[in-house]
């Protein structure tokens, strides 16, 4: 006859698979969150580079504030910043153009 579990080994045997599945489901999370934070870091990183390109030079700490007093003064007389950056691709096309041309 085959050998069956009591109860209390049926639960013991639950008990350790929950703390198993814990244990991953912590480790998963901690590994989403590092993902996501080296993708924001990446994300930030590329941000910085496009201003300094276009700036033309580095952009010292002590001018950030500045930066952040422009981005917002932008926004909130026109949202300037939002338009452009949610333009249609096609936009920047006709946008581009028409610098061009002036």
């Amino acid at each position: 006859m085959a050998n069956r579990r009591t109860t209390e080994e049926q639960l013991e045997a639950l008990s350790k698979r929950q703390e198993q599945m814990k244990a991953q489901e912590k480790a998963l999370k901690k590994r989403l969150s590092e993902e996501n934070r080296k993708a924001r870091t990446r994300r930030l990183i590329k941000i910085g580079a496009e201003v300094e390109s276009v700036y033309g030079k580095a952009i010292e700490e002590d001018k950030l504030p500045r930066l952040r007093k422009f981005l917002q003064e932008q926004e909130y007389r026109g949202s300037f910043l939002t338009k452009a950056l949610e333009r249609a691709d096609d936009d920047d096309a006709a946008f581009i153009k028409e610098k061009e041309e002036v």
